[in-house]
């Protein structure tokens, strides 16, 4: 690992002025509906055209991992899978990898802004030794540059599958008062220093986060900086999304989309989801799951349908099964997650 590339300054270092986050290459993911920023009292800054145009050369994005999600996706649909474990638990995350890991292409580690656990490249490591395939998110928010390339690096060291570059989720108010926020980069400058690092990068983007009109291009320029998937959050329909990948083609992306699947059975796993800021649910099926006889049944019912609908999408090579699944304890959400990948695997096989 020649650790000195990866310490060339990223390009773009002016960011958008009034934006907390220092964002050049805005929005995050988080504006609240209406277009307010997800950290102040004001409109998001990067509402209004034009956005940045990602315009430094990168280092050509290495092949994808053998074996990996991303090498799968070629010959049928895959399935990330998000990691819910208990936090500095490797008891918890060991147990939760052996039920999701023998069902799943990949296993997505969260970074949340009001649930530290250990460090990523730690992480990674864990669920290596567990017998799974990582997708490690490394986000902004709590990291200065040069402990963004040290994870770079010893996330490459290991070998991981791919890394989803965030921005990161801002930090709630009471939630750890008197610890600062870093954003030193933001995501899509993240991305650049992933690839330069040898690693395949994965960004996120949110369909139906405010500016709903300009996000389809801001993939072609995550893209162009190093990106080789994108992995959306939640939409309120598959009509929606057909719009945004189809706009996001003819904006220049050609990656690969993994739509999110909202997984959940019980009230506490479908309101968490309904309260973040840049994603939208299906209320209605929420509400079917909710009061069926069985919602543990219903709601993997509905999961399964909602991955089917989405997966007809062209452009969607795959879903990521996102949530808390139960609140019921993390082996029977991940119980719950791998049955939903169990049948979605065996329709479309």
């Amino acid at each position: 690992m020649d650790i000195g590339r990866q310490a060339v300054a990223p390009p773009f270092t002016g960011e958008r002025a009034g934006c907390p986050k220092r964002m050049v290459f805005g929005p995050c993911g988080g504006v609240r509906d209406g277009g307010g920023c997800e950290m102040a009292e004001h409109p998001c800054v990067f509402l209004d055209p034009p956005l940045p145009h990602w315009t430094a050369a990168v280092r050509t994005a290495p092949a994808p991992v053998p074996g990996s999600l991303l090498d799968s996706a070629g010959a049928g649909p895959v399935v990330l899978a998000d990691l819910s474990v208990r936090p500095f638990d490797a008891g918890s995350l060991r147990r939760v990898v052996q039920v999701l890991a023998p069902v799943s292409d990949g296993l997505l580690a969260g970074e949340h802004q009001n649930r530290p656990d250990f460090p990523p490249t730690m992480l990674a490591a864990e669920v290596l030794a567990a017998g799974g395939r990582p997708w490690t998110t490394l986000a902004c928010r709590d990291r200065n540059r040069q402990v963004l390339e040290q994870e770079l690096a010893g996330l490459a060291a290991l070998g991981v599958d791919g890394v989803l570059c965030v921005t990161g989720d801002g930090r709630g108010p009471g939630v750890r008062p008197g610890v600062s926020s870093v954003f030193d980069l933001d995501g899509t400058r993240l991305t650049a220093l992933a690839t330069e690092a040898g690693l395949t990068a994965a960004v996120p983007e949110s369909p139906d986060s405010p500016p709903q009109a300009l996000r389809p291009a801001r993939v072609a320029e995550k893209q162009r900086a190093g990106a080789q998937l994108c992995v959306l959050n939640h939409v309120g329909n598959p009509q929606r999304l057909t719009r945004f990948v189809a706009v996001a083609r003819a904006a220049g992306a050609t990656i690969p989309f993994l739509a999110a699947v909202a997984v959940y059975t019980d009230e506490r796993s479908a309101r968490v989801l309904q309260r973040f800021p840049g994603l939208h649910l299906d209320d209605a099926a929420v509400e079917r799951v909710l009061s069926a006889p069985d919602p543990v049944a219903a709601g993997i019912a509905a999961a399964v349908a909602e991955a089917r609908a989405l997966l007809a999408i062209p452009g969607v090579v795959g879903v990521n099964l996102s949530g808390l699944a139960s609140d019921r304890g993390e082996e029977t959400a991940a119980a719950v997650k791998a049955d939903v990948a169990v049948r979605v695997k065996d329709e479309v096989a």
